[in-house]
């Protein structure tokens, strides 16, 4: 049976349930969603049982949206919803999908823009036929987070054609025969780094993470140009577990090469993974190395991204089903977890987590409702690697900024624009709200402000601590007035100039380049100066270098190769890492329910995955192995 086959027959099947009075005007599949058309929409609302008993009936995720005939123009639209909701609701932004027939309306008083029981939504419902939604307006307006809306307004129309091809190869039915399940590790195993893996059964081909290792000139890209890779259309899925580039940076390269599917992922990571991707062409233009993809190619990923949240569930090819759950690592983050066939195999792809609530996030989830493999990292997995309590590190921090401040210096952290900075700018602004420390300017430089602009429009995604803090108390710490976004290299060369001692975060977090290094190449022989590294350093990296000890360091300076002689202290605070440690990674392992039957570990160090497998297997008695690139490993 053909997918138009399927559909015609669940036409007929809607329309002789749906009352005649109702207008059906189309019946599509869209992704995974099965999409009813209505020129009534009223009448579908009033009748709420009507929608519950299709999708029972037919056992798909349905969704009714109004055709698009009867939607009234966005410009009138937008004038009627400023008209029908009170003033005092202080209306930011209006965002419109003609692609889904929905419109978000961003508000600093939610409350006042949904009225009482819903009244003034339902009222904006019935006069513009768009399906409203009300969201709290961030307090810092994000860039990246307009763009990538007005760009997916702009693209609808192309954008519906997209879910509707994804959705007929989805539907396409499954084959008989024998079943299996099997993955190919194809980057980021025993190695930090270019994480991508194959997962791939009888029916279907579903890439997990596709990331470029920037500590390395040559063999920094994932082996996806094997025979079962290729050709590149023949993947169903790419789905994303966040958005660091070790995970998401060669996404756009697959585009390049002729892959039409979809990318599933969280908004926060849709978002993070642009503005990183962004950035990782500016980076490699400025240093004049050959850039693998286009910003086109960024757009065309935008266009194809399926976001979901955590919890939801999809199909996404016609014997895989994904959920995602929060993994603690940054924003976004997910545990994604494939439930294959009719309860043939389930498995759990970790991507980076954290086992332990952060100042930002929850805990990663570890319990799901079957489990019968585990994917995870090790970065942290090797026997000594135990890193000290959130509470430890805030002390640490403190006396290395009380120090270098106390001797007038400056303080030096090279950061993750993403997870990190945030970690670091909560930390601060404690400490000098509580007197801790001395109130100095804590300049932010590089994408730290841009992504912290994300963070503050998505706060349903941060710990339930800081959630309640910003909506009940109305504190929200990366706000305070200590911070000061650099928006110009005249502002930066005025701090590298100025004698007053502060504290300055900047990218990239390994210094691979970016405006730490600019800091970096000035502070670096003075030893009231302070640098302080708070994430990892990967091997080859010149964060590695100071880190390690090295007294003298090549620098690029004005075209000439010059060794910087190192003066200045060079500090580790451990304990913000947004990677469990060892203790944390075996606590993640041995609590989870139920328990996996193999563990499979990546994403570290070579002796890190071999003694963090070996470890578990005689801990915890499961079947665990450490694979290399290119090996494959059949579950069923």
């Amino acid at each position: 049976m053909t997918v138009d086959d399927v559909l015609r027959e669940i036409k007929g099947k809607i329309r002789g349930v749906v009352p005649v009075s109702i207008d059906i005007s189309d019946v599509e599949f869209e992704g995974a969603l099965l999409v009813i058309y209505t020129k009534t929409p009223d009448k579908f609302a009033t009748n709420r049982d009507l929608v519950k008993n299709l999708a029972k009936s037919l056992q798909k995720r349905i969704v009714v949206r109004p055709d698009p005939s009867v939607l009234t123009d966005i410009d009138i639209a937008e004038k009627k919803i400023k008209s029908i909701i009170p003033k005092d609701a202080e209306i930011t932004n209006i965002y419109f999908q003609p692609d889904v027939g929905e419109v978000t309306i961003e508000a600093m008083k939610p409350g006042a823009a949904i009225g009482k029981e819903g009244l003034i939504l339902n009222e904006i419902r019935k006069t513009i036929n768009w399906t409203p939604s009300i969201i709290r307006a961030p307090p810092i307006q994000s860039k990246t987070v307009k763009e990538i809306r007005g760009y997916l307004r702009s693209m609808s129309d192309e954008r519906k054609e997209i879910l509707r091809k994804i959705g007929r190869k989805l539907h396409r039915g499954v084959s008989e025969g024998e079943k299996f399940v099997r993955m190919t590790s194809l980057g980021g195993y025993r190695q930090v780094g270019r994480s991508c893996t194959l997962l791939h059964t009888q029916d279907s081909k579903v890439m997990i993470d596709c990331g470029i290792d920037v500590s390395s000139d040559n063999n920094n890209s994932p082996y996806i140009h094997l025979p079962e890779v290729l050709p590149l259309e023949t993947i169903d899925a790419v789905v994303i577990t966040h958005a660091h580039l070790d995970h998401s940076g060669l996404v756009p390269l697959l585009y390049k090469y002729g892959y039409e599917g979809p990318v599933y992922c969280t908004s926060p990571t849709r978002d993070m993974m642009t503005l990183l991707q962004m950035d990782y062409l500016k980076v490699a233009a400025a240093d004049a190395k050959k850039v693998p993809y286009s910003s086109e190619n960024i757009r065309n990923v935008i266009k194809h991204c399926i976001t979901m949240g955590y919890g939801d569930t999809t199909d996404i090819t016609p014997d895989i089903r994904l959920t995602f759950h929060n993994a603690g690592h940054i924003l976004g983050s997910s545990v994604c977890h494939f439930h294959v066939g009719e309860g043939l195999y389930n498995i759990a792809f970790s991507g980076d987590i954290k086992y332990e609530r952060t100042w930002l996030f929850n805990p990663a989830v570890n319990h799901y409702p079957r489990i019968e493999a585990l994917v995870v990292e090790s970065t942290y997995g090797g026997k000594d690697d135990y890193q000290p309590s959130r509470r430890e590190a805030t002390e640490r921090l403190k006396d290395i900024i009380r120090q270098s401040i106390k001797k007038k210096g400056k303080v030096l952290v090279p950061v993750f624009a993403v997870g990190r900075s945030q970690e670091v700018m909560i930390v601060i602004e404690n400490l000098v709200r509580n007197k801790e420390i001395p109130k100095s300017p804590v300049y932010l430089d590089g994408m730290i402000w841009e992504a912290t602009a994300i963070h503050t429009a998505y706060p349903e995604y941060l710990n339930n601590r800081l959630r309640s803090q910003i909506f009940q108390k109305g504190e929200n710490p990366l706000l305070s007035d200590i911070f000061k976004r650099v928006d110009s290299v005249e502002m930066r060369e005025k701090i590298i100039t100025e004698s007053d001692p502060c504290v300055v975060l900047a990218t990239s977090g390994m210094m691979n380049g970016g405006p730490v290094m600019e800091y970096f190449k000035s502070w670096a022989q003075d030893n009231k100066n302070t640098i302080v590294f708070v994430g990892y350093q990967a091997e080859g990296t010149m964060g590695r270098k100071v880190q390690r000890g090295s007294k003298s360091i090549p620098m690029n300076i004005s075209g000439d190769i010059v060794n910087l002689e190192l003066k200045m202290n060079v500090e580790t605070c451990d304990g913000f890492s947004g990677h469990s440690d060892r203790r944390q990674l075996i606590g993640f392992i041995n609590n989870m329910s139920p328990r996996p039957e193999k563990v499979i570990f990546g994403h570290g160090e070579e002796s890190k995955c071999l003694d963090l497998s070996s470890t578990i297997h005689k801990r915890c008695n499961l079947n665990t192995t450490a694979p290399m690139n290119l090996e494959t490993i059949r579950f069923v």
